[in-house]
């Protein structure tokens, strides 16, 4: 049977990569190795379930939410569901939208199922979650049988190369992205949270109560990659030795320079989807550091000359 996961990872490979660092959340959870053939399976890494979000969890509530303060409309796509109903962005308005990507074979992504199928349920036409299944899309059959065993109650899309290219930037199973009311993505989460983090993200979009405080933040690559360009900072990417004209110099080289390692993106877009790439990582510290030699070397101070006219000490 053909596997192919990935088969739409495979053709946007370089919108793959191992996403680290993005949010607290993310210790359980299926990452994408760069390059991964279609369909093939991979294991679970990081901690069990327990240790995600540990300050949040302890309180059970959020602190902060953080949405982006120039979000970008989602991704329009027109596609059907698993039970042959259409499924439109234009039907997300006025709708917060959890849009999460997963996989039957991903256990992180089968331990969320209940949570969101609960959202769902409570929250019912004021928030929306589509499920876009990265399986085989040979295997619908398996798919439907999944989600009426696990009692799903929304949308499952089969995910395509067209979706995964609109949304680039999927970098590990589950990743889900939120949608405001007004069809503009606010935040991406990428790993297993606990329930009350999209609940009160959906309810601070919803204009509910809330006890969090809302702080917005610039993506600049967060959610979607290609706004990698507007960051100016990178993960582990020492620009201190740069003025600020050498650093937008540098910057612009990250931005326009792909990395080695396979995943088909610019340095700054595999630093900020791949914190642990040891290649993007080499690469970016060797532009900065030829960047940093065409700085002009600092004039030297010109060493006084001695006052023809004054008498020397030789003269009597």
């Amino acid at each position: 049977m053909k596997k192919y996961f990935i088969f739409i990872l495979a053709a946007v490979a370089g919108l793959a990569g191992i996403a680290i660092g993005i949010a607290a959340g993310r210790s359980n959870l299926i990452r994408v190795p760069k390059g991964i053939s279609a369909g093939k399976r991979v294991p679970a890494t990081g901690g069990p379930a327990a240790l995600r979000n540990v300050a949040a969890q302890q309180s059970n509530r959020m602190q902060v939410v953080r949405l982006a303060s120039n979000p970008q409309p989602a991704p329009a796509f027109l596609a059907r569901d698993i039970d042959g109903n259409v499924v439109s962005t234009a039907d997300w308005q006025g709708k917060v939208v959890l849009l999460n990507f997963w996989a039957t074979w991903c256990p992180p992504c089968r331990e969320e199922i209940p949570e969101l199928v609960d959202l769902q349920n409570r929250y019912k036409d004021r928030l929306q979650v589509i499920g876009i299944s990265m399986d085989d899309p040979e295997e619908v059959g398996l798919v439907k049988k999944f989600a009426v065993r696990a009692g799903v109650n929304y949308p499952i899309v089969m995910a395509s190369r067209e979706i995964l290219q609109e949304y680039g930037g999927v970098p590990a199973l589950p990743t889900s992205f939120v949608v405001n009311t007004e069809g503009k993505v606010v935040q991406k989460h990428v790993g297993l949270y606990p329930t009350f983090v999209y609940e009160t993200e959906a309810r601070s979009l919803l204009g509910m109560p809330v006890e969090a405080s809302v702080e917005t933040f610039k993506d600049e690559g967060q959610i979607f990659l290609k706004n990698a360009a507007l960051a100016t900072e990178l993960p582990e990417v020492d620009f201190k030795g740069l003025t600020p004209e050498l650093k937008k110099v540098a910057l612009k080289r990250l931005n326009s320079e792909s990395c080695d390692c396979g995943c088909r993106l610019t340095l700054a877009q595999c630093r900020i989807n791949d914190s642990l790439c040891p290649i993007s990582k080499k690469l970016a510290a060797k532009v900065v550091a030829e960047v940093s030699s065409t700085s002009p070397a600092p004039p030297v101070p010109a060493s006084p000359t001695p006052d023809s006219t004054a008498p020397s000490s030789n003269q009597q």
